[in-house]
């Protein structure tokens, strides 16, 4: 017996133990693993640029979009816990073909604009910090094929291990940067939990907001979590009700700590850029212009938070687009590690093929968050449905509270979608 086997029958020993004597650390991963997409560059950029021109006033948005992700995420993991199947799966058994297929292209197109957030912000902040140019900084991001696969070999947790040390490192960053700029708390505060109207006065505060929309409910996080909450069910089918109500913890653990990281580059963004009256509109101009308002240390955190946020939601990126590719297609992408290979380099041609072109990487930032959004629909729709299917669902289907709270969301996210389409067209 090698090595791997023996890991890998020493994790299954381990996952049979009874509910009862697992601590509460076990089940705690996969929404952290989930959040790294909540911290990507493309929030980066939507509350970068939203915080520069608004201020505070958007804030309300990045709350208001976290809230919206815990709920569909608490769906996401549900549906996997009880029904065994991911997200990408269920809508594979349960549409008719051209539906089928209508949904996977949705969900690919997703898929793409999502690596296009995360291959721009690593290749950023390589070159910031390295000096690398841009169109070699890009290619550099597909070996983090190469580090799923080596991790891999020691069991999933070790690459939860690796996405939390990043998650620590961006959270600590900007621990560091928001000491440093020093808003005014009761401004920030008021702003956080108090709509305004901002966003319906201009094509482009709406833009952004539904930037941040796209930023923050990302249609991947929700096939991504589905798949990978199956690891704590593996051996305890009927624990599922306890297992429930443990990945509600970690989703909101997980994702309160993102909306307190994306809240803070907004506010980040609104103390140091908008009160003085500098506008950013590319990632690189911000880490320039902190170095004289906030000292060289300000800068170089910037980077490296970037840095760690682009290749650990590249990394979930992979995760995700494999997880389409195998539940629409019935295929099992990470036993082929070439297969794996090809599905990246196809997700990440966009990206390269924007930089070569010297497209805006800021504006293709945000670009991307907004077809992210557009895409929404397609996907929280059906996890509504599927997880408010008593016959799915069991015992554990959705409560009318939550039924009301999850179609009320997803009123939300079509009712931006259609009042950004109306403003384009009116040329508002």
């Amino acid at each position: 017996m090698g090595k791997q086997d023996t890991i890998a029958s020493v994790q299954e020993k381990a996952i049979q133990k009874t509910p009862s004597r697992r601590s509460l650390w076990f089940y705690l991963g996969p929404a952290f693993l989930v959040s790294v997409g909540y911290m990507d560059p493309g929030n980066w950029a939507t509350s970068l640029e939203s915080g520069s021109r608004f201020g505070y006033q958007l804030l309300w948005i990045v709350t208001l979009s976290s809230a919206i992700a815990v709920l569909m995420q608490v769906l996401s993991a549900k549906l996997g816990i009880v029904t065994g199947r991911d997200l990408a799966q269920m809508m594979r058994e349960r549409y008719s073909p051209p539906v089928r297929r209508f949904l996977f292209v949705t969900a690919f197109a997703a898929m793409m604009a999502t690596d296009l957030a995360e291959f721009m912000g690593v290749a950023i902040a390589l070159n910031l910090l390295l000096g690398i140019p841009l169109t070699i900084a890009v290619l550099l991001t597909v070996f983090d094929v190469l580090l799923i696969l080596w991790l891999e070999r020691f069991g999933f947790r070790w690459v939860e291990r690796v996405i939390l040390a990043f998650v620590a490192t961006i959270g600590l960053a900007y621990v560091v940067e928001i000491f440093l700029a020093r808003p005014d708390l009761a401004d920030v505060a008021r702003n956080a939990f108090v709509p305004n109207t901002t966003i319906f006065e201009s094509t482009t505060a709406l833009f952004l907001a539904m930037g941040v929309l796209g930023a923050t409910v990302m249609p991947h996080n929700l096939y991504l979590h589905s798949a990978q909450v199956k690891t704590r069910v593996r051996g305890n089918p009927e624990a599922r009700e306890r297992i429930v109500k443990m990945a509600v913890l970690d989703t909101v653990s997980a994702l309160g700590a993102a909306w307190l990281v994306n809240g803070a580059i907004l506010v980040m963004a609104a103390a140091v850029f908008h009160q003085n009256g500098i506008l950013v509109t590319e990632i690189d101009q911000a880490y320039l212009t902190l170095a004289p308002l906030l000292g060289k240390a300000a800068a170089l955190t910037f980077a490296i938070a970037l840095l760690a946020s682009g290749i650990s939601s590249s990394t979930t990126g992979t995760l995700a687009g494999q997880i389409v590719f195998e539940g629409f297609l019935n295929i099992r992408v990470r036993r082929l590690a070439l297969l794996r290979l090809g599905v990246r380099l196809l997700t990440m041609a966009p990206a390269v093929i924007a930089v070569w072109l010297a497209v805006r990487p800021v504006s293709l930032l945000v670009l991307s968050q907004v077809i992210l959004s557009m895409q929404l629909p397609f996907s929280v729709i059906p996890l509504v449905r599927f997880t408010s299917d008593p016959a799915l669902m069991g015992k554990l289907v959705n409560g009318p509270l939550t039924k009301l709270l999850a179609w009320a969301s997803a009123g939300i996210i079509v009712g931006l979608n259609v009042l950004l389409l109306i403003f384009a067209l009116l040329g508002v």
